[in-house]
């Protein structure tokens, strides 16, 4: 079985032959296992696990983006402090964030040049509407590439987009996007619903032109580790229509829907599965996601993705890994619907043979022969 043909039959929890693989590492981590000398100079570390799922951009990275929605497409990307460990940059949205380098996450929020309403109705909406800049919007070569390299190995590609409540973060900051969520809440969901829209026509223009990936990977950060940064009627009234049409625009298109969103976000998830994903990821252990009892309340809809402790990993005491497998893999893989993942990426702490092992006992367990 290949890896499309084995992710596309977890996702729509149809029998396999074993379990998905898919993960995250920190840059510093090839760093550190290629000078080692596990990994070879210049294998991609993807490769080099034989992952079934790739993504065709990454994540919230200030570079190999597949859509760029800022507002200021010819603003670039101003460098103004560049630190060993960090990058500040102000965007095409006039935001000042500080990037992590060679760790993947979010960036730090310093300021922003929308904070209210009447910022992003003079500053930014007028730029996002115009729609003479759609094309520039894509980056054509960055899919066609991923799609060529994912046919040429069959591996499951899934294209990555950004959602609404990230894209508005990223452009205002939360505490300016949650004090308008309360204060201005048709604001909040004109953001949305323009976000929204314009990634389903940008989306329709990438796969006219170049093909169709073979899922929708959609980036959502909705939660924090106490839990979502909304209440579930406040996510229904204000993000729910936004992620609905970009859910069904993928299902129109045969695409199922992986969301990643960290945090704790059990309260939304009766409402995120009404708006139509299928699978859901990293499944953070540490912020209470319990891989065990997500597939059991909900393993019959949601296709899951993670929730194997890092912080186990982290400890280098394979007794400890095999354990943290023993408890959630039989658990997780029954009934098909389930890769194998740590609840978010691999930290450069981790040995080599220690995650070599995580992935040859998890995939031992994981076979269903």
């Amino acid at each position: 079985m290949t890896s499309r043909e084995r992710i596309r039959r977890i996702l729509a929890h149809e029998p396999v032959d074993r379990i998905g693989l898919f993960e995250v590492f920190w840059a510093d981590t090839a760093r550190r296992w290629t000078a080692e000398g596990h990994l070879p100079p210049g294998e991609a570390i993807e490769d080099h696990f034989d992952l079934d799922l790739r993504r065709s951009s990454g994540a919230l990275s200030i570079s190999g983006k597949l859509l760029d929605l800022v507002a200021d497409l010819d603003a670039g990307e101003q460098v103004l402090e560049e630190t060993a460990t960090t990058r500040l940059v102000r965007d095409g949205n006039g935001a000042v964030l500080r990037w992590p380098k060679g760790v993947s996450g979010a960036p730090e929020h310093v300021d922003f040049l929308v904070r209210d309403r009447a910022g992003w109705e003079h500053q930014l909406e007028p730029r996002l509407r115009d729609r003479g800049q759609l094309e520039r919007r894509i980056n054509l070569e960055l899919y066609r590439q991923a799609r060529r390299q994912c046919d040429q190995d069959q591996r499951f590609l899934a294209c990555g987009v950004v959602g609404a409540f990230d894209l508005m973060t990223l452009m205002c900051g939360h505490e300016h996007l949650l004090a308008g969520m309360a204060l201005d809440p048709e604001w909040v969901r004109t953001m949305a619903d323009l976000y929204g829209e314009l990634t389903i026509e940008l989306l329709e223009i990438l796969f006219a032109r170049e093909g169709l990936p073979d899922g929708m990977w959609v980036w959502d950060d909705l939660g924090f580790a106490n839990g979502p940064f909304m209440s579930p009627a406040m996510y229904r009234e204000l993000i729910f229509p936004a992620h609905r049409r970009l859910f069904g625009f993928a299902h129109q298109r045969g695409l199922k829907v992986i969301l990643h969103s960290d945090g704790r976000i059990l309260a939304l998830l009766p409402a995120l599965l009404e708006a139509g994903i299928d699978c859901l990821q990293p499944l953070e252990a540490k912020a209470g996601m319990d891989l065990v009892r997500l597939k059991r309340e909900y393993g019959d809809r949601l296709a899951l993705i993670g929730g194997m402790d890092a912080r186990v990993l982290v400890t280098n005491d394979l007794g400890a890994v095999r354990a943290e497998l023993e408890a959630k893999v039989p658990a997780a893989m029954a009934g098909s619907g389930y890769v194998l993942q740590v609840d978010h990426s691999v930290p450069d702490q981790v040995d080599y043979d220690t995650y070599r092992y995580f992935v040859e006992q998890g995939l031992r367990l994981g076979t269903y022969t």
